[in-house]
C-alpha cells in the first residue's frame, strides 16, 4: 500500500510542472484571440497610437473580486518590440498580473478583456522590473479609439500608458488608474519551465517564443511591423 501511494505522489510530482505549462500557453493562446479580435474591430485602436507603442499587455477575461469594492485580478501577457531601445521585432511573451484598482465597478462585474499600450521607455523598464502602479508611478489615462481619437490624442497620449477594455462586444477607452501592474515570475517559470525574468525575456532574448504565442506575435507584426516613435 505504501509502495502504491509513494508511486502515485512521484507521478502527481511529475505531473504538476507539465499542468502549470498548460495553463500558462492557454492564457498565451487566449492573449493571441483577444488581440486578433480587437484588430479585427473597425473602430479599433488608432494606428498612430499602436505604431508608437513599446509594449502591448493584453489581460484575458479579468474578472471582479466577489467581495471588495471595485477590486480585480487578471493574468495575461506583455510582449515588447526587442532590444534597448524597442525597435526590434515583438518579443516573447512575458507572463503579467493586474490586481486592484476601482474600474469593477464601472464594468458591471463580468469577465472583461483589457489592452495595455505602453507609450514610453520608462513605462516599459519600470513595469518589466517590478509592480507599478497606474496613475502613481507611470501616469495612465483611457485611450482614443477609431477615426475620432485625434481630438483626444493630444491629451491621452501624454500619458505613459494607454488602457481600453472590451466587455459584451464593446470596445472603448478605459481607466485603470488605481490598479496595479506587475511581472508574474512564477508563470514565467511555468511556461518556460525555468527561472527566467521579464527583463531577460524582453532585453535578452532569454528564451524562444512558445508555440501558443504564434497568434499573437503574428497579429501584432502585421498590424505595427516598426516602431514609429521618435
Amino acid at each position: 500500500m505504501k509502495k502504491i501511494i509513494i508511486v502515485f505522489s512521484l507521478l502527481a510530482l511529475v505531473a504538476m510542472p507539465a499542468l502549470g505549462q498548460e495553463k500558462e500557453e492557454e492564457r498565451v493562446e487566449n492573449a493571441g484571440k483577444v488581440i486578433r479580435e480587437i484588430m479585427n474591430i473597425p473602430d479599433n485602436v488608432p494606428q498612430d497610437v499602436i505604431d508608437k507603442a513599446d509594449c502591448v499587455v493584453v489581460l484575458p477575461s479579468v474578472l471582479k473580486f466577489a467581495f471588495g469594492i471595485g477590486g480585480s485580478y487578471g493574468r495575461g501577457v506583455m510582449t515588447c518590440r526587442s532590444g534597448k531601445n524597442f525597435h526590434g521585432p515583438w518579443s516573447a511573451p512575458t507572463m503579467m498580473a493586474l490586481e486592484g484598482g476601482s474600474f469593477g465597478l464601472q464594468l458591471g462585474g463580468q469577465a472583461t478583456d483589457f489592452v495595455l499600450l505602453l507609450m514610453s521607455p520608462r513605462s516599459a523598464s519600470s513595469i518589466l522590473g517590478s509592480k507599478v502602479k497606474l496613475g502613481g508611478d507611470v501616469s495612465a489615462a483611457a485611450g482614443p479609439v477609431g477615426r475620432n481619437a485625434s481630438a483626444e490624442t493630444d491629451v491621452s497620449l501624454r500619458a505613459e500608458i494607454l488602457s481600453y477594455s472590451r466587455a459584451r462586444g464593446l470596445f472603448a477607452g478605459i481607466s485603470l488608474a488605481g490598479s496595479t501592474l506587475r511581472p508574474d515570475n512564477d508563470a514565467n517559470k511555468k511556461l518556460y519551465g525555468k527561472e527566467v525574468s521579464a527583463k531577460d525575456i524582453v532585453f535578452n532574448k532569454a528564451v524562444p517564443a512558445p508555440k501558443s504565442a504564434s497568434v499573437l506575435l503574428a497579429t501584432l507584426r502585421k498590424r505595427s511591423p516598426k516602431n514609429l516613435a521618435k
